[in-house]
């Protein structure tokens, strides 16, 4: 299953209230990166699943998510665990990059 896109209305939900750790993929359809990050993302949301889940999160849509979370540059993915930031990347890091993040929250 690809990363599942959040939005303003469903991110306390899927995000904050979620029962597994959440990784969060601040883009915008016009970054370059980000388009380089997609499918990477997509590859380890299924190697990943039912330990993390990973969802995007469009910052030209949603501006008050990427704001209230100070998310300047992107693309930027935010790791929540029980409704907490843990940890966060900015740029796109590689897959071994994002593994590096998920590996300490999966459980």
């Amino acid at each position: 299953m690809p990363a599942q896109p959040v939005t303003k209305d469903n991110f306390e939900q899927e995000v904050l209230k979620a029962e597994t750790p959440v990784m969060v993929d601040f883009y915008a359809d016009w970054c370059g990166p980000c388009k380089m990050a997609a499918p990477v993302l997509d590859k380890l949301a299924e190697e990943f699943s039912g330990k993390v889940k990973i969802v995007k999160l469009n910052v030209d849509e949603n501006q008050e998510i990427a704001q209230k979370y100070q998310v300047m540059s992107i693309p930027t993915v935010v790791v929540f665990k029980n409704g907490e930031e843990t940890d966060r990347k900015i740029g796109f890091p590689g897959e071994a990059g994002y593994q590096a993040l998920l590996k300490p929250v999966a459980k």
